[in-house]
């Protein structure tokens, strides 16, 4: 990890919860030429530095699309990162005179909002699926374009686990220490210290209790709380309370209020940090979305196993069966109800239905997308 790049990553993951743009347009890796690979991805800054890391030595023509600063997922989840973002950069950024083929490579997680088949439509390039995370795409450049399911797959591994850890607590932590110098400065050290620990126990812990969260029953009052089942959090901010009064009985100096002080801090930041805390990963709907209590629903009789579904959901829950030409979802439990796979298949096979029996059809989760709080009020307009 070059200097750079780590100058980058540490600014950018303590800041993560703001968009980070940078410039769109062509980008060349390598020495490309008329046959070398087209990869496409989103200008949040840190995933185009990442992707330009992953693909250093290998010859291929890099566009940058307009996806307002916001990372690939995020973006095209929430109707930030478009068709009409994918034409633009396809048609203005001269790429069509420099390469003799009309194929490009989507980042996977794009699937919720780019559809391959209008970009076909519009511009005659085919849209190949690359794989979730950047560090994959040499091989599958060096496989031709081949995935595996592990490639398509989104994980929440340790790395992942501890830069959601310091994006939670850079901002609670700064918010916290203001108050405090107006409030009781000689406490701000221990209090960011407190925040940085709980956020790292929290998300850390997370396999152990992840099992535990349930899409229902997380809201008290106007907030969500992924407190789920297991209650590890709150567990977490129990021990971390008998701890602190141990400490002070054996230090002389208990003092009730010292003890309420402390309590009362460090449950504000674990319920901070529960708030929405399935929404903080890849694994899970986020508790604000309503999509969270939707089932996808298989249509059989128009199903043809054409395959887009099994090659861009992101928990591998489809197979497809290429010679009876169907496809199931032998995973439909894993499923986290990003869309993707109703966008993009062509023959409207696959829909939503909603626990009172609603369907919600592939078109309306074409053109309406989510905003922050999880409601399909974002309008994509064709353009």
């Amino acid at each position: 990890m070059n200097l750079h790049y780590l100058i980058i990553y540490i600014i950018e993951t303590l800041l993560r919860v703001f968009p980070f743009p940078c410039q769109t347009g062509l980008i060349k890796i390598g020495d490309p030429d008329i046959n070398s690979p087209v990869i496409l991805t989103c200008n949040y800054h840190l995933t185009v530095e990442g992707v330009k890391r992953a693909i250093k030595g290998i010859d291929v023509y890099l566009l940058v699309a307009n996806s307002k600063g916001i990372n690939v997922w995020c973006s095209a989840t929430g109707g930030r990162f478009t068709n009409h973002d994918v034409i633009s950069v396809l048609k203005t950024s001269g790429i069509e005179e420099v390469v003799g083929h009309r194929n490009v490579i989507l980042p996977q997680l794009a699937a919720t909002g780019v559809e391959a088949k209008i970009i076909k439509e519009k511009t005659g390039w085919e849209v190949i699926w690359g794989p979730v995370y950047a560090k994959d795409l040499p091989l599958f450049l060096k496989d031709h374009f081949i995935k595996t399911p592990k490639m398509r797959e989104v994980e929440f591994p340790w790395k992942q686990r501890i830069e959601m850890a310091v994006a939670w607590a850079f901002p609670i932590s700064a918010v916290l220490a203001i108050i405090m110098i107006i409030f009781r400065s000689e406490a701000i050290l221990p209090v960011v210290f407190l925040v940085w620990i709980i956020s790292f126990l929290i998300f850390i812990s997370f396999p152990v209790y992840s099992r535990f969260l349930k899409t229902e029953g997380k809201k008290i009052g106007f907030i969500f709380f992924d407190f789920g089942r297991g209650s590890l959090q709150l567990i977490i901010w129990t021990i971390l309370m008998v701890a602190l009064a141990i400490y002070v009985v054996l230090s002389g100096n208990f003092s009730w209020r010292f003890i309420l002080f402390w309590g009362f801090i460090s449950f504000i930041v674990v319920l901070i940090l529960s708030i929405d805390l399935m929404g903080s990963t890849p694994v899970y709907k986020g508790g604000f979305q309503d999509d969270r209590l939707l089932k996808v629903i298989l249509d059989k009789d128009k199903c043809k196993g054409v395959g887009f579904c099994e090659e861009i959901c992101p928990r591998n829950c489809f197979e497809v069966d290429r010679k009876r030409h169907i496809a199931t979802m032998p995973r439909a439990d894993q499923c986290v109800q990003c869309g993707a796979c109703i966008v993009q298949c062509p023959l409207n096979a696959l829909y939503f239905k909603s626990p009172n029996g609603e369907i919600i059809p592939p078109e309306t989760i074409r053109k309406f997308k989510l905003n922050l709080m999880g409601k399909r009020f974002v309008k994509v307009e064709e353009k």
